[in-house]
């Protein structure tokens, strides 16, 4: 079989506006005609070898990128949506499907928009909006799902600033126990920012910062790891505000809550970069073979924050193994979800119930593993596992989550946890992205029917689902 075509003719507009060249000039630098650029734009023509080549001497860009069909999740966004019955029973063919992410991404995200306003209006009617939503009259995308989308539209990758991360991480030096200590020092000498850390009368607050008298105050009942997140999220807003600022114009958010949320959220990544420095992190990932508790350890992390980084590991020309990450409360509800994998959350609903993570409460301090299969045949090594947050003493303050951590079994190998699996032979359990688009006719967890399939009620037998999926 011959190897798969690309096509790129949105990511090819974005890099012409980006560098201000008409078709001209694009193809000019590509040594290629203009007729030739308007037809690669237009998705009537795939990339060659010797075009890709160009783009990537050119523009920088990472070949692996462009080889990457980057609309895979815009596609099975659109797929779970138009599955509603609202859209009729002819669920569009999944080419039909590819060829508008492909072709106009722009479009396609503004009829997901179109659907998220729609799902609402009908859970409002059903008086369900009130509890899901702190605006009962609001029946459009919230400020979280819009700066969500923003970050799952970006690979959960930010470039400009994992970048500016790693440069003061160099600035702060070799790793080890006094880096918190480098870090507070770095605050005073450059910022004039005095830290004070001190145990609060309530638990529940963890930073305060007074940037009149230059005061930064931490909770001391954090781990050490997570005061230098704090004192990281600060020193973004003191030192990127330009790039911070830059990044915010170019994303378009509607409301002024979705920008202070996505600032907010930008000064995570900033945190975690400079926590987790991508080059040094990417070197040890691979030497410890990303073995999780090791990371932790050298870096002086958390698995949380050690396993949601090694979900942003996708700079171009260094890319790492693409994970998926996600966190869990003990009702089921995802919190935290980034995927640089071709296993995409469910944007509606609840998360599979066969998934590992659900067990991970069950095996407190334990890491466990699960082969797993989802409906389209992709494989996956599962890791999951559960902590409690406590802040205080016997009154503090306490959460408990669940973690999932894994990638397409193609890149277990590289992983210590699949040493003593054998992934040729081994069985692999079957789960789904969310019952509501779940092809499976046979699963006894399923808790409502696929909605592009009709079902039956039989009257004389009955199973574990009490009716039959046509």
């Amino acid at each position: 079989m011959g190897a798969r075509k690309v096509f790129a003719g949105a990511r090819l507009r974005a890099l012409r506006a980006q560098h201000k060249l008409t078709q001209a000039e694009l193809a000019g630098r590509l040594d290629i005609s203009p007729s030739y650029v308007n037809q690669l734009e237009s998705n009537q023509r795939p990339l060659t070898a010797a075009v890709m080549l160009a783009l990537s001497e050119h523009f920088h860009l990472d070949l692996a990128s462009l080889a990457t069909d980057a609309s895979d999740r815009l596609v099975l966004d659109l797929r779970e949506a138009l599955a509603d019955p609202v859209f009729g029973e002819a669920v569009p063919h999944l080419q039909d499907l590819k060829t508008v992410a492909s072709n106009a991404p722009d479009m396609a995200r503004a009829m997901l928009a179109l659907y998220d306003a729609y799902r609402k209006s009908n859970e409002r009617l059903a008086g369900m909006d009130a509890a899901l939503t702190r605006d009962p009259g609001s029946s459009v995308q919230t400020a979280y799902e819009e700066v969500r989308d923003f970050f799952h539209y970006a690979d959960n990758y930010i470039d400009p600033l994992d970048r500016a991360a790693e440069a003061l991480a160099t600035e702060l030096g070799e790793f080890g126990p006094d880096r918190l200590r480098r870090l507070i020092d770095y605050c005073a000498e450059i910022h004039n920012i005095r830290v004070i850390r001190d145990a609060p009368g309530q638990t529940e607050r963890l930073v305060d910062f007074d940037r009149a008298n230059r005061d930064l105050w931490i909770n001391s009942l954090l781990e050490p790891s997570s005061q230098f997140f704090q004192i990281a999220t600060v020193l973004c807003g003191l030192e990127q505000t330009t790039l911070l600022d830059s990044l915010l114009d170019g994303a378009n958010f509607k409301t002024a809550e979705a920008r202070g949320i996505a600032r907010m959220g930008l000064a995570n990544y900033y945190a975690g970069a400079l926590h987790m420095p991508y080059g040094a992190f990417l070197k040890a990932a691979d030497g410890y073979r990303f073995d999780i508790e090791q990371l932790a350890r050298v870096f002086g992390a958390s698995l949380e924050q050690v396993a949601h980084r090694l979900s942003t590991m996708q700079r171009p020309r260094e890319r790492g193994v693409p994970f998926f990450f996600a966190r869990v409360d003990a009702a089921g509800t995802i919190t935290k979800r980034h995927s640089a994998t071709a296993l995409q959350f469910a944007r509606f609903g609840g998360a599979c119930p066969l998934w590992n993570v659900h067990r991970a409460f069950e095996a407190h301090g334990q890491i466990i593993r699960q082969l797993a299969e989802t409906p389209d045949g992709k494989q996956y090594l599962c890791l999951a596992w559960s902590h409690e947050k406590r802040l205080g003493g016997y009154r503090g303050t306490t959460r408990r989550y669940a973690y999932a951590l894994g990638c397409e079994i193609t890149h277990a190998g590289r992983l210590v946890y699949a040493d003593d699996l054998d992934l040729g032979k081994a069985g692999f359990e079957p789960i789904g992205i969310s019952c509501r688009i779940c092809e499976r006719r046979n699963c006894p967890q399923r808790s409502v029917p696929p909605l592009a399939a009709s079902i039956s009620v039989p009257t004389d037998r009955r199973s574990v689902v009490p009716y039959e999926i046509g």
